[in-house]
């Protein structure tokens, strides 16, 4: 089945198995209780440990709804997602390694699907952490301290909603964080009656200097050239009154990074991040440096946008039983950290090799393809060595349509070029006397 989504990803059972035999196969595989996306998680991880030993790596996570419907998504068992409760579906909470130096993706460290019970629960402030979902951050900050053992280093990146003080206090000894900050914390100060809050703290140091980056465009917004103003400070955040377990520290001491847009821009708001890391900064080419680190969290984005909407469609997927949807989405999950491989490597930067995403039977049938898609000029030549993965994602991206002259190619131009890739495969593997 992952070999079925890779080459030909999207969320309809019967086009993904190509024939009624495949088609039992693939759903008596879902259905089969011994399957559980547990094993297919374990598994994943355990390829992208083999990748990343000696590495320098960021860990990403976050989570993500995926809307199966209404009334029907409901009589069928399917939780509530999103505001208000009429819609209904499941949640992916998954957790990604990337190359700090090169952005390249090596694979998937943890994944949890669940369907929400729904009904009332006890007030946020009366649960522990344990009690809530926001173990998930706990729960994949710990996975990836395990897993990435033989890693070089591990920084976890996340954003607002893993701002919790347990999340500092229990991190693995070999996993530093960077979490953009959302709650203003009491913070702990020379004088014992004094109370101090974070951000009115940071707003008041003096800048530690100033320097320019770009911004990525997003939905409703252009790329640009900004400059950003840093503040950085090292901080005590107090124990939360409420909800904290009571073993935890008093007090957890952390850097803050203040990074802000100098100057408002056209469209949309200015750049404002407060981010709390338990690396140590000192100078301006450290606060940048943490700054760049919380930039490729970008990349758990465009992995949700695959899965999603520009590769695997996969809340179109028309399927019943939450069980089984629930290894579906998994299964989909570790596929589509191929096509991100391959999009991440389409500039040749990442220095992945071909085996991080194909076969090596693949590697002559890439070669010939290649030579067959070459043209006359410069830009039409294949310019990455063979056996990359920069090699392959050329060939993925000129199938899927990309001609070389504009633009980039994307997930989705990567996922048509894999379905065409995996006929060739097929047409070169059969034989004359099987007509």
């Amino acid at each position: 089945m992952h070999a079925a989504l890779v080459a030909r990803p999207g969320s309809c059972i019967r086009r993904l198995a190509g024939t009624r035999a495949r088609e039992i196969q693939f759903t008596r595989f879902l259905r089969n209780a011994a399957v559980t996306a547990t094993e297919m998680v374990a598994h994943a991880a355990e390829r992208t440990a083999s990748r990343t030993t000696g590495r320098d790596l960021v860990v990403i996570q976050d989570t993500s709804e995926l809307a199966l419907g209404g009334r029907r998504a409901k009589a069928n068992g399917y939780g509530p997602v999103g505001k208000g409760g009429a819609l209904r579906g499941l949640l992916l909470h998954a957790v990604l390694a990337v190359d700090a130096g090169t952005g390249g993706m090596l694979g998937l460290v943890d994944a949890t699907v669940w369907n929400r019970k729904g009904g009332k629960v006890k007030s946020r402030r009366a649960r522990l952490t344990r009690e809530k979902e926001s173990q998930r951050w706990l729960d994949g900050t710990m996975r990836a301290g395990d897993v990435l053992a033989a890693a070089e280093s591990i920084t976890g990146v996340s954003d607002r909603e893993s701002d919790i003080y347990e999340h500092f206090a229990r991190r693995p000894g070999n996993v530093h964080l960077i979490v953009r900050a959302c709650q203003n914390r009491k913070i702990e100060t020379d004088d014992a009656d004094q109370v101090d809050l974070l951000f009115s703290h940071l707003d008041a140091l003096p800048e530690r200097g100033r320097f320019t980056a770009k911004i990525p465009a997003a939905p409703g917004r252009k790329a640009r050239t900004t400059e950003l103003a840093v503040r950085s400070t090292r901080v005590a955040l107090c124990k939360p009154r409420n909800g904290a377990a009571p073993d935890l520290p008093a007090t957890v001491a952390l850097t803050i990074v203040d990074v802000r847009e100098t100057a408002k821009p056209e469209d949309g708001n200015p750049v404002h991040w407060r981010l709390l890391t338990t690396h140590e900064v000192t100078t301006l080419g450290e606060a940048r440096r943490i700054v760049d680190l919380y930039r490729i969290r970008w990349t758990i984005e465009e992995f949700f946008h695959t899965l999603k909407t520009a590769g695997f469609d996969i809340e179109a997927a028309d399927i019943g039983d939450p069980k089984v949807m629930i290894k579906f989405v998994t299964a989909a999950a570790v596929a589509a950290v191929t096509v991100m491989q391959l999009v991440k490597a389409r500039d040749g930067t990442t220095t992945q090799s071909l085996a991080d995403a194909f076969e090596p039977a693949d590697q002559p049938i890439l070669e010939a393809v290649s030579t067959q898609l070459e043209g006359k000029t410069a830009r039409q030549k294949n310019p990455h060595p063979r056996g990359s993965l920069a090699f392959a994602a050329w060939v993925m991206a000129r199938l899927g349509g990309w001609t070389g002259y504009y633009g980039k190619p994307g997930p989705q131009v990567m996922r048509r070029g894999l379905d065409d890739f995996q006929r060739i495969k097929y047409g070169a593997s059969l034989r004359l006397q099987d007509v």
